[in-house]
């Protein structure tokens, strides 16, 4: 994208307001990217906000930031309304390739794959897939106020509406991002699906099965797997191996509730591809840890139980399935949130 000087500055009063814009940009760009969700729209509402302010010359404003940041939430506004006059239409079909990474594809001069990443997670995954639920105004108001410490009095001519009413909009927003409050079972089985999420990610095969129970069954979408591929899979050494083999998926994997249950949300660029529901066994969900790399006999199912397993550190839960969801109707119908802390 071009800078600010590139937009046409010339004088010097028009080099001390593009100065002045670009020391804002990479603030502006998070905002419009936990409005927008994605870095590619986020950095067009950033330069058409640049565009505005040179139009205007600067005379006048006697606070810069605010002044940008209300301008650059309007276009947010517009966008995300204009976005839902015309919703995707996904395939449903095998995903691509390419939709595995982080990054602006295709743009010269554009931020690349490690800028994205940075900034889907200073959001959170997760949240940026909740936030696509939100009706365009709900989704301002929540990040103005909830992530950007806006308040309500400066919100409200952005949504066009009271301060009170902007208040209402971003607690409703909030109710919807974070669903229930917290469960006591829920704190047990997320440290579960965390385990399961990290040891993908390191390829730790020990790790998988700590936490898969023996005669764990894993089902899919057609559009989850590979063209070919078994639509289930069951024990625990299969589904772990299976597991290990789309392990770079689960670097775009976060713990998300889905259905009011622990569950994943798989979303490079923040965009929902896959989501996870699990089951898990009986037991006690005091525990906490997973004791990986202590081998001992084999269990039904190839599972290895080791004797650290067997101490008061290992997991007494475990997973006993998960349902890897990809069709776009599928995904569309769950309820999905952000686990509270």
């Amino acid at each position: 994208m071009g800078g600010a000087h590139g937009a046409g500055a010339g004088t010097p009063e028009q080099e001390e307001l593009a100065a002045r814009f670009e020391a804002q940009r990479a603030e502006l760009t998070r905002l419009a990217h936990g409005m927008l969700g994605s870095l590619a729209e986020a950095e067009d509402a950033v330069q058409e906000a640049w565009f505005r302010l040179a139009r205007h010359g600067g005379a006048g404003i006697a606070n810069p930031a605010a002044w940008l940041r209300t301008v650059l939430s309007r276009i947010c506004l517009d966008a995300l309304r204009a976005r839902a006059a015309r919703p995707e239409e996904p395939s449903g079909g095998p995903l691509p390739d390419d939709v595995w990474c982080d990054g602006v594809p295709g743009r010269e001069g554009g931020r690349g794959p490690e800028d994205e990443a940075v900034l889907v997670e200073a959001v959170g995954r997760a949240l940026l897939v909740v936030l696509e639920r939100l009706g365009p105004a709900e989704r301002v108001a929540f990040v103005l106020h909830d992530l950007f410490a806006v308040p309500f009095e400066g919100i409200a001519p952005v949504v066009d509406r009271t301060p009170a009413a902007a208040k209402k909009l971003a607690s409703r927003a909030r109710a919807r991002v974070r669903g229930t409050g917290p469960v006591p079972e829920r704190a047990g089985q997320r440290r579960l699906v965390e385990a399961f999420l990290a040891a993908a990610r390191e390829g730790d095969l020990d790790g998988l099965l700590a936490v898969l129970a023996p005669d764990v069954v894993r089902r899919s979408d057609p559009a989850a797997v590979p063209e070919g591929a078994a639509l289930s899979a069951r024990g625990a050494r299969k589904v772990a191996g299976e597991t290990l083999v789309l392990a770079r998926r689960s670097r775009f994997a976060a713990p998300a509730l889905v259905d009011g249950g622990v569950g994943v949300v798989v979303a490079p660029r923040g965009r929902l591809l896959l989501a996870l529901t699990f089951t898990f066994t009986a037991g006690s969900t005091g525990a906490t840890g997973v004791t990986g790399g202590a081998r001992g006999s084999e269990g039904a199912g190839g599972y290895a139980v080791g004797d650290a397993e067997r101490t008061a550190g290992a997991f007494a839960e475990r997973i006993a399935g998960y349902e890897v969801i990809a069709d776009p109707a599928r995904l569309a119908a769950l309820e999905l949130a952000v686990p509270v802390e």
